[in-house]
């Protein structure tokens, strides 16, 4: 199996045996940057992961899967070339047009009806952005895609139709987890009446097809659907996945509708459901500080790790690119408590690791308003390995806490996918998952009182 994660940052495939779920071969290739990216780079960046990682596997490729990151607006005409560069997820112009559309719609409705309240980073309110301010271009728009449905496509044979998942879709803004059907006069509505086409939906082991070299094509999902695939998560398994982005998500038999907006009601990739709180600001706020402390990434893990809990009494609220719940896409980070004798390296290193964490606890505080039971967190992501991160999250989610061994999550759980698709059966294959249990820490409560405290007194009681 190929398993493709096509995410923010970068193109990761992985080579999979099926029977097992042993990885076999790796690639990567990088993704401009920016919150906007021609398309076409990413089947680029899919091309070149997937060449590297099948180098040296002289077995034949039977089946592929692509999870990708979600809500980006991919806008292609009727030759089936991009009208405009793809606005990602964490694209924010959108947000006066959100504002729009939520407060005609209401959040009690469009919760209803879509399982979220949708913020800027919602495919549907990118296409209000462009029905507004580029009206030309959104008149050449003949179809309407996600990222991952947009590759997957670009890998099939001429003539494909495109196809996507209900985990994937569950995050466009006019898609129904409770029907799992499109919502197309929503679409509409917001698109200003324009009417484009959008991919079929597929069932979780259901395939779009084949490539032009003759690999069957699975429907492929969402990077946090196929990050929950790959771990085996279910009821009572929560996943803290620290990455570009920060997510809190749980896997439930009963999707959620939250009309206050903070938990998205996602469905996932095996017909269950993905109750979803994301940050914007993750595993970047560890990178801003340790440059600024002049450092790297190691280093700053050492200086967190000699400070005690609670930074000395300094907070860093970490909104540092805007932030998506709570809805503040215009928010800066602040950095309070400043006292002339706890500004050291050290607190603000650890500030930096227990703000990023208190976002994310907050966020599993959400889930758990709405009904997720959580028997576990499971950390992942690349800042889940920072001994600093670790020792502060113990503390922090008020549940025993474990950290799957180091993986390409995403991948995996497209190559798992893609495996289930090709055998027919009921469910998925079962690979192993290995995961170290973190000893409890204390201070975690002081840590968010403080946290809680310091968002406050800078944005009002917006959220939690």
């Amino acid at each position: 199996m190929i398993g493709v994660d096509s995410s923010t940052q970068s193109t990761k495939a992985l080579v999979v045996e099926a029977e097992t779920g042993r990885v076999v071969g790796e690639g990567r290739s990088p993704h401009p940057e920016g919150t906007e990216v021609d398309p076409q780079a990413w089947q680029v960046a899919c091309d070149r992961a997937m060449a590297e990682a099948r180098g040296n596997v002289a077995e034949p490729i039977a089946a592929i899967a692509v999870a990708g990151q979600q809500h980006g607006l991919v806008t292609v005409d009727a030759d089936g070339r991009p009208v405009r560069p793809a606005l990602l997820w964490n694209d924010t112009r959108s947000a006066a047009e959100t504002e729009r559309f939520v407060a005609k719609h209401g959040p009690e409705r469009l919760a209803e009806l879509t399982g979220s309240v949708p913020v800027p980073s919602f495919t549907v309110t990118k296409l209000a952005w462009l029905a507004e301010h580029e009206p030309a271009a959104a008149d050449r728009v003949d179809r309407v895609m996600l990222p991952h449905d947009f590759v997957s496509w670009r890998l099939a044979e001429p003539g494909s139709e495109p196809a996507t998942d209900r985990g994937d879709a569950s995050g466009t803004g006019y898609f129904s987890p409770h029907t799992g059907e499109w919502l197309p006069d929503l679409l509409s509505e917001a698109f200003g009446g324009r009417t484009p086409r959008l991919p079929r939906l597929l069932g979780p082991a259901e395939s779009s097809g084949r490539t032009t070299d003759g690999m069957l094509i699975a429907a492929g999902t969402g990077d946090n659907m196929g990050a929950a695939l790959a771990l085996k998560a279910g009821p009572g398994d929560v996943v803290v996945s620290l990455g570009t982005s920060g997510t809190v998500f749980a896997v439930t038999e009963k999707g959620s509708a939250d009309a206050t907006g903070f938990v998205a009601g996602f469905c996932d990739a095996t017909g269950r459901y993905l109750p979803l709180v994301c940050t914007l600001n993750a595993a970047r706020v560890l990178t801003a500080t340790a440059a600024l402390l002049g450092t790297d990434l190691a280093g700053l893990d050492a200086l967190a790790l000699r400070a005690e809990p609670g930074s000395g009494g300094l907070v860093l609220v970490p909104y540092l690119d805007g932030e998506r719940t709570p809805n503040l896409p215009d928010a800066s980070g602040t950095l309070t408590g400043i006292r002339r004798t706890n500004l050291t390296p050290e607190n603000m290193a650890r500030a930096a690791v227990e703000g990023m964490l208190c976002g994310l606890a907050d966020g599993l505080a959400e889930l758990r308003r709405v009904g997720v039971q959580a028997r576990r967190v499971l950390l992942i992501g690349g800042a889940a390995r920072s001994a600093a991160v670790q020792a502060v999250a113990s503390g922090l989610f008020d549940a025993p806490v474990e950290v799957p061994e180091p993986a390409e999550y995403v991948a995996l759980g497209a190559a798992r996918q893609a495996a289930w698709a090709l055998s027919g059966a009921a469910e998925p294959p079962d690979w192993p998952v290995h995961a170290e249990a973190l000893p409890p820490t204390g201070g975690g409560a002081e840590v968010r009182a403080a946290y809680t405290a310091a968002v406050a007194q800078i944005h009002g009681h917006v959220g939690w």
